[in-house]
């Protein structure tokens, strides 16, 4: 049945896997962790014999580091490129430990500390003053008191004083509320809270962390998928995974998928594979760009052809992906089309030629 949800947080797609685990999990784990770490790694790397899906393609390494971090005292801070799955990675780590992904916080130039950790319900406070009934607890806060794992996404969009707040939360594992006395004046963490916080590389220098706060945290880098051939299985996963959800039969050819990621490849490292250098755009070409550029290869083929997907379908899509905001990138990509396009044999590579006067 197709969900009218156009996409489920993680512990609801993967129910039933977080179920079978659990079920099969005999393993120790720490106190407030739904799963035990074994069974956790399990989730986000896949295992056939237990019938769950790999959801993240990388460095295996990486996965068991972030997991033994989270059970640490310091947070873990996923540092890339953009559309390396850092969000996705941090979402299924909190569905896996916690059963809860929604504790998250989206980093901007607005985010407030009382977004982040907590605010008033004013009408009460003026009301009846600081009370218990009037605080209106912020993720910090609510995953502090449950023992959940919290998701801050682009910290370092955040203002540096208000990145600063979580210093006290990760250090003494606590947030003293100054209007309020007694007991109900200190929340402390319960076992299970930890932070994970994901950073673009591409935002260095917007709002660097400090050094007290980096010091607060482990981090991680996640890389962008090096082996073509794990590119290709991933696009393809995700991409029928997408058309699926979307109630959509139309499936896109292997070969076709092989001409988007040595397009993307050629792009994004600015080499194609018999050493010709081109000029790379400025635009990011991740692998998540490249699931995008597939699916929307599909939606155009399904609805506005004849159901077949082309590598034209993908050269328009491909068009409205390296063409954001710099005029640079479209003479870039025209020297591409000519030099390492049309001098590649085989139709599909001439399907993708065919789009070149679009440009």
């Amino acid at each position: 049945m197709v969900s009218n949800n156009i996409r489920q947080r993680s512990e609801r797609r993967y129910a039933d896997e977080l179920e079978r685990l659990a079920s099969a999990d005999s393993n120790p784990k720490p106190d407030g962790w739904q799963l035990s770490p074994r069974m956790v790694r399990t989730f986000v790397i896949g295992d056939s014999k237990l019938d769950i899906s790999r959801k993240f393609y990388g460095d295996d390494q990486l996965v068991e580091r972030c997991i033994v971090t989270l059970m640490g005292n310091r947070g873990l801070l996923l540092v890339g490129e953009p559309g390396t799955a850092k969000s996705m990675l941090s979402e299924l780590f909190a569905a896996a430990i916690s059963g809860d992904s929604t504790l998250t916080v989206q980093g901007t130039a607005g985010s407030t500390e009382d977004r982040i950790i907590y605010s008033w319900n004013y009408a009460l406070l003026i009301a009846e003053g600081p009370s218990p009934a009037a605080l209106v607890p912020g993720p910090v806060l609510r995953g502090l008191a449950a023992g959940k794992i919290v998701r801050l996404e682009e910290i370092t969009r955040i203002q540096s004083e208000v990145q600063d707040s979580l210093i006290s939360v990760l250090s003494e594992k606590l947030v003293v509320i100054p209007q309020l006395s007694g007991e109900d004046g200190e929340v402390a963490a319960q076992r299970g809270f930890n932070l994970i916080g994901t950073a673009n590389l591409r935002d260095r220098g917007v709002h660097e962390l400090s050094s007290a706060l980096k010091r607060r945290f482990n981090f991680e880098t996640v890389r962008p998928i090096a082996d073509r051939s794990l590119e290709t299985k991933l696009i393809i996963e995700q991409t029928n995974e997408q058309l699926d959800d979307s109630g959509i039969d139309v499936k896109i050819h292997t070969d076709v998928i092989d001409v988007l990621v040595e397009s993307f490849n050629d792009l994004r490292t600015g080499l194609t594979s018999d050493g010709l250098s081109i000029e790379t755009p400025s635009t990011v070409m991740s692998t998540a760009e490249a699931v995008a550029v597939a699916h929307s290869a599909a939606l155009d083929a399904a609805y506005l052809g004849s159901g077949k997907v082309t590598a034209a379908h993908v050269g328009r899509q491909l068009i409205g992906t390296v063409l954001k905001d710099n005029a640079d990138d479209a003479a870039k990509l025209r020297h591409w089309m000519d030099v390492v396009v049309k001098r590649r044999s085989g139709k599909h590579w001439k399907d993708l030629h065919s789009v070149r006067g679009e440009l």
